[in-house]
This record gives structure tokens, C-alpha cells and sequence, in this order.
């Protein structure tokens, strides 16, 4: 799917706000929080909410502490570095955090955390492609295009689940 390739779009309301979805009807190719920066519905885009049932209803067990993992086609659109930063994402587990440097290092660009930074600054697919998981190198909440309190929402909320199936198991 290239950029130009008709979408579909559709929108679900979470705990972080408005989420903005688009794709081409087989994969999801963008996942928008709509509070801040909103991103424009593009005029040549049809709603449909067909589509996007499996990753709204995904997301609504995201939210609710059921879901750790996501399994929805995605395809994002980016250069190959940013790709790559994207894919590392995936790999962080869920309910824990990594360092710009950490995730630098581990696509083998060891001198590379400001254009990790950079490249999860433009991660087009929220929530999903976890990029609230990265932080600071000092323990910090450093940027994250919905906001610092949605970063922290989303981090506590996987906090919060990995808690609570550690009680159950005890």
C-alpha cells in the first residue's frame, strides 16, 4: 500500500481520547490520537468502520488490561530507518520501558537515540506500535505526540495490568 492508495478511516473513542484509524480495508496503515495535534480526515478517505472492527475491539481489551499483544495487519509508511525504529518498538515488552540509547542500540545505531527519537516522533500507528515505552535516559517521560499524560495513562495502565495478573498468580 503506498501513501497515495485509496483509505478507509473510521474512529473509536478510548481513555486517551478520540483514536483516528485509516487503512486500506486489509491493513492498518495509521492509528491518530485525536486529542493535541489533530490529524485532518483526508476528503478522498471513506468511512467504514467495517474494516476496523478486529483493531477496535483489540483496543477496547487493550484498555481494559485484557490484551498485552495486538494481531492486526499493519503498514506503516515510512524511510527505512524509521521502519526499522518502528519494528524495534514492537519487541519492547509490554508493561516495561526502554532507554532512546537502549532502543538506538538495539537496531545497531548505538550513536543514534536522537533519531530514534525523531523516527518515534513521527510513528504513525499509536498504541500499537508502543512508543510510549520509550523514555528518557534519565527515567524521564520525554516526548510523545499525545502528550506527556497520555504517555503516563498508557504506562500506568500496562503497569497496572502486569500488577494485577502478578496478584492473581500469587
Amino acid at each position: 500500500m503506498t501513501i497515495d492508495s485509496y483509505r478507509y478511516y473510521t474512529t473509536t473513542d478510548s481513555p486517551i481520547g478520540e483514536l483516528l484509524l485509516v487503512g486500506d480495508g486489509d491493513e492498518l496503515s495509521a492509528l491518530y490520537m485525536q486529542a493535541g495535534r489533530r490529524k485532518r480526515i483526508d476528503p478522498s478517505w471513506a468511512r467504514s468502520d467495517e474494516p476496523f472492527a478486529t483493531v477496535v475491539e483489540q483496543l477496547a481489551e487493550y484498555f481494559d488490561g485484557r490484551r498485552q499483544e495486538f494481531d492486526v495487519p499493519l503498514a506503516p509508511q515510512g524511510q527505512p530507518f524509521q521502519l526499522q525504529a518502528w519494528k524495534a518498538l514492537r519487541d519492547i515488552p509490554y508493561g516495561e520501558t526502554i532507554t532512546y540509547g537502549e532502543q538506538a542500540r538495539r537496531i545497531g545505531h548505538p550513536d543514534a537515540a536522537r533519531a530514534v527519537g525523531a523516527a518515534n516522533g513521527q510513528n504513525p500507528i499509536a498504541v500499537i506500535v508502543p512508543c510510549h515505552r520509550v523514555i528518557g535516559a534519565n527515567g524521564s517521560l520525554t516526548g510523545f505526540g499525545g502528550g506527556l499524560e497520555r504517555k503516563r495513562l498508557l504506562l500506568d495502565l500496562e503497569a497496572d495490568a502486569v500488577s494485577g495478573a502478578m496478584r492473581l498468580e500469587l
